[in-house]
């Protein structure tokens, strides 16, 4: 992995929060989320709301961006990734935080859907000159299987 590879990972790493966009086929829709940065899975996750990202809607459009932002720092990483949702309660559960005891009662939930963003690439601006690089990050050779789930993220 690149040094700007490495320092991309740290800095989603510490970043707890971030803006994730979806198309969902009528228009672009963003909403702040819980991130889960997953560096040895190659993967960042999210429990979401399936009412708010339908799997109908990731299947048919799983491109999607994050952007994780800490201002006092003058750093900015802007994510470019393919999106899987599940609804596998032993990942759910994992990946319980306190942050998801906001909007459902249990891990249990019904609507509660896991998603698994597969980074493709970054951008990343750093200090004050705010000078952009291209990070590549598309770590899974290309057809490899992406997790089904089955096994919890850490």
């Amino acid at each position: 992995m690149s040094d700007d590879s490495e320092r991309v990972w740290d800095l989603m790493e510490r970043f707890p929060v971030c803006t994730l966009s979806i198309w969902d086929g009528v228009e672009l829709r963003s909403r702040p989320m819980a991130a889960f940065v997953r560096r040895r899975n190659d993967a960042i996750y999210f429990l979401a709301d399936a009412t708010c990202f339908t799997d109908a809607a990731l299947r048919a459009h799983p491109g999607v961006s994050l952007t994780f932002a800490d201002p006092a720092s003058d750093q900015i990483v802007s994510i470019a990734g393919i999106a899987q949702a599940s609804a596998d309660p032993l990942v759910i559960r994992e990946l319980w935080a306190t942050s998801a005891r906001q909007q459902w009662d249990s891990p249990s939930h019904p609507d509660i859907r896991m998603l698994r963003i597969m980074p493709q690439h970054a951008d990343l601006w750093e200090g004050a000159a705010k000078s952009v690089r291209r990070v590549i990050l598309a770590m899974r050779p290309a057809g490899r299987p992406a997790d089904s789930g089955t096994k919890a993220p850490r």
